[in-house]
């Protein structure tokens, strides 16, 4: 028997989070994952031998406990799924500084600030590092005005990804992931495609670049995404 992979998803209460958890659970992956609220973790608990950790990612000393509490293990996957849509109106002029200081931290520094924290823990040469993206963080594609500031926090994610990379001092394959248009509390119930359509395939991405090395912005289907 080989040895089950492991697995660290970050943001695993319900919707993405959860179903990332249920596909590796389902392919042997032996998987670790956090939430806000351990209170409403009963969706999580009920899909079998899961470690389930609390978690406020933007919680600076939060996230360094959980490092240190987890400091012994390895991980063959990192996935950073939390973050938020941010106000209901999106005209830059009509959001308060706070909620777009939420959304900006939120989005695009608290994951990277994680991921650096756990970057000696994953894998050397075959460990995979992925960040919830979308593809409204895409500069050259004009969609979406009326989410105008969630569009900005993503594109900003993808950028503070893009410096990370060019810091690393392993190889490791970092992946900026659009979900699609899912039906979850974000998506909506009009969207595209269901949960588990969404994390079959996101999870194939991962399984389909681990080794590569370098920075790919894909969506669930595996196609590539312009910057």
């Amino acid at each position: 028997m080989s040895t089950p992979k492991t697995a660290l998803i970050i943001g695993a209460s319900r919707g993405l989070g959860l179903g990332l958890v249920q596909r590796l659970l389902e392919d042997g992956w032996q998987v670790t994952a956090t939430v806000r609220n351990p209170q409403k973790a009963e969706a999580l608990e009920a899909l079998g031998p899961v470690r389930i950790e609390q978690l406020d990612m933007d919680d600076q000393q939060a996230v360094i406990a959980l490092n240190q509490k987890l400091k012994d293990q390895v991980f063959d996957l990192l996935f950073v799924n939390a973050g938020v849509k941010g106000p209901d109106d999106q005209t830059p002029g009509k959001a308060t500084l706070a909620e777009v200081g939420q959304l900006f931290f939120t989005n695009a520094v608290a994951p990277i600030n994680l991921a650096q924290r756990f970057l000696p823990q994953i894998r050397p040469d075959s460990g995979v590092l992925a960040f919830m993206s979308s593809v409204l963080g895409s500069v050259t594609m004009p969609d979406a005005p009326e989410l105008a500031l969630y569009k900005a926090s993503k594109a900003a994610l993808n950028s503070m990804t893009n410096s990370l990379v060019t810091q690393l001092e392993q190889k490791l394959t970092v992946l900026s992931l659009h979900p699609g248009w899912v039906k979850t509390d974000m998506g909506g119930e009009g969207a595209d495609i269901d949960v588990e359509t969404s994390t079959r395939g996101l999870i194939e991405q991962v399984n389909a670049y681990t080794g590569k090395g370098g920075h790919y912005f894909v969506n669930y289907k595996g196609e590539t995404i312009p910057w």
